[in-house]
């Protein structure tokens, strides 16, 4: 009878001895694990994107970080959207604008009234910064091809988008993705602070 307690107390000695070495492997195991989920989620559902420039101004402003839902999850653009996308033939670096109209809509713009119409429609724009005066070269009225959207920057009269004929409308394949939440603010152009009240789902 003595003889096994004190097998069994040497037993639960080793374990007592080997617990530290297994705790550490199980705290890498799940370290490792837990990057290898953050690596996979960045790189296929969502992106870290800055805002850079005033062009979405008062919407979003310059250096703000948002997270972009990737395109292959979110490809169905809607009126409204806040999206990111790649024209390199544009510009070399990622633009942030707002969809306006999608593919087989008619975009027509007064820019005398500063005003602008979807199929006929005149579109009620809470967001913007100032009405719609700057032309940039397309011709309107214009019917958005399938497969494309018409985007625009918030701060109309301070933005290069769809209304420059060297962008036009997009290819949805030049689509990034859509924001969707805005993770850290950038310095607003008003007050030269930072608003973390801003932080959260961008409407």
């Amino acid at each position: 009878m003595l003889e096994h307690e004190n097998d069994k107390q040497e037993l639960d000695e080793e374990e007592v001895e080997s617990r530290p070495g297994r705790d550490l492997y199980e705290w890498m195991q799940a370290l490792v694990c837990s990057v290898l989920v953050v690596v996979l989620l960045f790189t296929f559902v969502v992106r870290l994107i800055g805002v850079d420039g005033h062009s979405m101004v008062p919407t979003l402003q310059d250096g703000d970080r948002l997270l972009v839902l990737n395109s292959i999850l979110y490809d169905d653009y809607q009126y409204g959207d806040i999206v990111v996308l790649r024209k390199e033939s544009f510009l070399a670096e990622p633009i942030v604008k707002r969809v306006i109209a999608t593919g087989g809509q008619t975009v027509d713009i007064d820019f005398e009234t500063g005003s602008v119409y979807v199929d006929g429609e005149l579109l009620k724009e809470d967001y913007i910064n100032e009405l719609t005066f700057l032309e940039e070269g397309t011709e309107f009225p214009l019917t958005v091809p399938e497969g494309s959207i018409f985007v625009m920057g918030d701060n109309r009269n301070n933005s290069n988008d769809s209304r420059d004929y060297r962008l036009g409308t997009v290819d949805t394949r030049y689509v990034i993705g859509k924001a969707v939440f805005l993770a850290f603010p950038g310095t607003d152009e008003s007050t030269g602070e930072r608003d973390f009240g801003r932080i959260g789902v961008i409407a």
